[in-house]
């Protein structure tokens, strides 16, 4: 199967769960109910995973950030995150550029 940035993209809008920023440890954890975080994370940096390997870019377009994917993996629970081989070969590209992509919501 031939992995396109289309797929890429696509498997980053499939991600599950949500990432928050724990301020006791400096870590940013991930947890699959916005409920679940406690105290130590700010309502304001909990964000679903889907949108937080993003990050805005040049005019309208966003950049899929390997860096924050990297910190979904370190995870180490890639199933219920629903992280799938189309985001783990862009991970091994290193020799393709990030990914750059106009993103807006489709009713």
């Amino acid at each position: 199967m031939r992995i396109t940035s289309q797929l890429i993209c696509q498997a980053a809008d499939l991600l599950n769960g949500f990432v928050g920023f724990n301020r006791k440890t400096g870590r940013h954890i991930v947890r699959f109910s916005e409920d679940s975080f406690g105290m130590d994370v700010a309502d304001d940096s909990i964000t679903p995973a889907r949108e937080f390997v993003w990050q805005p870019g040049i005019a309208h377009t966003m950049t899929l950030k390997r860096e924050l994917i990297q910190l979904l993996l370190d995870q180490n629970i890639d199933d219920r995150l629903n992280l799938t081989e189309p985001l783990r070969v862009y991970m091994q590209r290193e020799d393709v550029p990030e990914i750059s992509a106009e993103r807006r919501c489709i009713s």
